[in-house]
């Protein structure tokens, strides 16, 4: 088990108040302010805790997004779901988790978005699609194991933009988008299953074009 430090541990438990707070601060030291009120800690202790750029809240806030679907998604939850259910269970508890903070997800993406931030962005992109691979049960290596995060990739990020535009109750436009996109999964998974044993090439630049631009 890692060690982790007061400061650490500190700086973990403000982080999704930082982000509920962000919806009226932005990424501000007003917003890291506002989560020490919140929580009743010291705000001076919450600004040494906290990064003091937008982009190092923004990652501090989505590592806890990570750690948070990690613990609910214990063995016994998923046990006997299938693996459709798992990455459909996984990216729509994200949504859940970060609801509270939903406007300012959307000034987020805004800021990681900036080229000198694009590295970044990449990077937690990558981290959290392989960790809901991960919690899903996926073992895969090589190319398997790229494609796989790739494709969950976009289907995550486009399922993510609608979700910042729904206005619909209970979010059922963007449950019904994520379905369409889980399928689009699902099928390239069979597609690169039956690539394997055939002579064929798969395009694989021109199906994620497609998930992150899905016909209408």
């Amino acid at each position: 088990m890692d060690r982790v430090s007061p400061l650490e541990q500190f700086r973990r438990r403000l982080a999704l108040a930082v982000g509920e707070n962000a919806v009226f601060d932005g990424w501000t030291r007003a917003a890291v302010d506002s989560a020490a009120a919140q929580l009743g800690v010291d705000p001076v202790q919450a600004r040494l805790a906290m990064p003091k750029t937008q982009s190092g809240m923004i990652d501090v806030y989505i590592q806890e997004v990570d750690r948070a679907l990690e613990a609910w998604f214990t063995p016994k939850r998923l046990q006997g779901m299938k693996i459709r259910e798992k990455i459909r269970s996984l990216v729509w508890h994200r949504l859940e988790i970060m609801g509270p903070a939903r406007e300012a997800v959307r000034r987020a993406l805004a800021i990681l978005a900036m080229p000198k931030n694009l590295p970044l962005a990449l990077r937690i992109s990558w981290r959290s699609t392989d960790l809901m691979w991960r919690i899903s049960g996926d073992t895969s290596t090589d190319f398997n194991h790229y494609t796989k995060r790739l494709t969950l990739g976009a289907v995550y990020g486009s399922t993510l933009l609608a979700w910042l535009d729904d206005q619909s109750e209970n979010w059922t436009e963007t449950a019904a988008f994520l379905d369409r996109r889980i399928d689009d999964v699902m099928r390239f998974e069979k597609f690169k299953a039956e690539w394997r044993g055939s002579s064929d090439r798969l395009s694989l630049s021109r199906f994620l074009g497609r998930l992150r631009y899905p016909p209408r």
